[in-house]
Order: structure tokens, then sequence, then C-alpha cells
């Protein structure tokens, strides 16, 4: 048996412990599952993604969940900016132990982890492994979209000293409902996701306007209109949500099931 760790926000804990690791991560075939990392003779390799992953994990830090997969576990195991190589867990195991450095390397478990695969969930230190990438002390760092988050320590000030020429900030809402409109209906799944992509960098939007996609013919929209909204404080996004949630496409039910639960533990009290 491999024995892996996988890093989540520290609100997922309790759920973790009752049913196990959902597959809310997104593969770069598109596929969902969970990533993980071996469990390694050195700490700080083992838990080298927490400070990268924890720019992105919420107020309260992330824990450690200890997951025992089978030898022949189906995985896969690359560089985060490398294709992966299909293999197995035990395989996964062997090859990252014996790099001189296998820092920036992930395993993707294409599947859930069940609760009996569940080890034990534990606090791990939150100041453990590397952030942007390996070597990063001392290199610029990426003011894009897809690197910067949002309210993070220093980030406007960074923005302004760094402007990045492919970004500026989200066109106005009503540039984007404009778009909306012009791709037509029920639309061009393209232009709509483009759209809801540029409304996911904004806080509030026009729920009401948006609230037609949720019927759209094509999965792949409406998931983009779930992770837009994700963030959104507007009344409506809750009801949106719930709809989204009972969806017909698993990868969709996913991702919205997912967002509602993280905004219920937001607002359960502590």
């Amino acid at each position: 048996m491999a024995m892996f760790v996988h890093l989540t926000p520290q609100a997922n804990a309790a759920r973790i412990r009752r049913a196990g690791v959902r597959a809310v991560s997104r593969h770069r075939d598109g596929g969902r599952g969970v990533y993980c990392f071996p469990v390694l003779e050195s700490y700080t390799l083992t838990h080298q993604w927490l400070r990268e992953l924890a720019r992105h994990g919420g107020p309260r830090g992330l824990v450690a969940v200890q997951v025992r997969l089978p030898d022949d576990e189906p995985v896969t195991v690359g560089r985060y900016n490398r294709d992966p190589l299909a293999t197995t867990a035990g395989d996964a195991v062997r090859r990252l132990a014996a790099m001189d450095d296998p820092r920036g390397w992930e395993v993707f478990l294409p599947r859930a982890v069940a609760r009996r695969e569940v080890q034990r969930v534990r606090a791990v230190r939150q100041v453990t492994g590397w952030r942007y990438f390996p070597n990063a002390h001392g290199v610029v760092p990426c003011t894009c979209a897809g690197c910067r988050v949002r309210g993070e320590y220093g980030s406007r000030r960074l923005r302004e000293r760094r402007p990045h020429p492919d970004d500026g900030p989200p066109p106005p809402a009503p540039v984007l409902l404009r778009r909306v409109e012009a791709a037509g209906e029920p639309g061009d799944a393209t232009a709509l996701c483009e759209a809801l992509r540029w409304f996911g960098l904004r806080r509030r939007g026009p729920v009401e306007r948006l609230s037609r996609l949720v019927d759209h013919p094509e999965p792949a929209v409406r998931e983009a209109l779930a992770d837009a909204v994700a963030g959104w404080s507007t009344p409506g996004v809750d009801a949106l949500l719930e709809r989204l949630a009972a969806d017909p496409d698993p990868d969709v039910r996913e991702l919205a099931t997912a967002v509602v639960e993280r905004g219920e533990e937001r607002h359960t009290p502590r």
C-alpha cells in the first residue's frame, strides 16, 4: 500500500473525516480527481506544496489528509508544468523517492478518495514549502490573472508597479453583458465562457441577467457560470448555485456543490 498526503483547507476537515475527499480538482486532460504527494522521509518535501496552496486556502490555513492507496491504483505523476505520465501509485512513490529534487512534482488520482482510505487528518506547519514555483526567490512574480490572488498582501502595489500586458482591469459589467447578448441564443459556448471568466474576477455581478445560462445546453458554460459566481456576494447567488448543484452533468454538479458547501462552512458559527 502507498501512502500519500493531500493538502486541503481546514474548513474541509470535518467533511473529509465523514465522507472522504471529493474529486473536485481538474486535471490537464479535463478529468476530475484529487492531487496528492507521496509521504517521503523529508517532511519539507512531503508538504512542499503547502505555502503555494495556502495562497488560495482560506483564513484558517491547510491541513494534511493522509491517504492510503493500493500499489496498483492508476494515477498520473509529473511536474506541474509538464505532461504527466500514467502509472500506478506504487511506481509514483518509487519514482519521486528516487529523485534528487522532486519539488514541483505532483500525483493525480482520477477519482474521489473513499472514507476508508483516509488514514488521518492532521495539522501541518503553515510555513513549509515554496511559493509560486521552486527556486522562485529572487524572481519577479507574475501579475497575470491566473497567477495573482485577489486581496493577497502587497498584490495591489505589485500590480501598480508591474502591470501585466495581457490582462488589465476586467471589462465593466455592461460591456460583458453585451458580449453575452451578442453570443446569441442559447449562445456560442466559447464566447460565453470567455465573458464568464471575466465576470469571475469581479466581487459582485448581475445574477438575474446571467441566470438563463443555467439551462444552456453546453455543460462547459454551466460549469463556467458556477465558477464565475463562486466568489460573488450578490443576492441570488445561493439560489443559482443550488440549481447548478442539481445539474445533470456530474462535473457541473460537483463544482457547484463544493462552492455551496464552502459557503455554508464560512457562515457556520465556530
